[in-house]
């Protein structure tokens, strides 16, 4: 995986096992369109195209996004807390490089 996206991720702190939870992440990406401001020059197209989410070594979680998707896109979601362990987000953006990050969530 490339550097760490900047991403602000919220997971409960505690869920009992069984519980629906709610996960919210807001991304600081800019969504390049491969055009400058001005609409002159050529740029590289930097867009996160796939959003996947794995919970207890499962996929609970997939978004396909495109190029309509705003700069910072938020996405919210639900899971069942089945387990004790990490969430891992892995963003993919054109031009291949793939970035990740990881919330803990601890069920009782």
């Amino acid at each position: 995986m490339a550097n760490p996206i900047v991403a602000r991720i919220t997971v409960p702190e505690r869920a009992r096992r069984g519980e629906v939870i709610t996960i919210r992440v807001l991304v600081r990406h800019p969504m390049e369109r491969a055009i400058d401001a001005a609409g002159l020059t050529p740029l590289p197209r930097k867009i996160l195209h796939t959003m996947r989410v794995t919970y207890a070594g499962e996929e609970v979680f997939r978004a396909d996004l495109s190029q309509g998707i705003t700069a910072n896109p938020y996405i919210e979601f639900t899971t069942v807390a089945v387990d004790n362990g990490p969430i891992v987000f892995e963003w993919d953006e054109d031009g291949g490089a793939t970035y990740g990050r990881e919330a803990r969530l601890v069920v009782t």
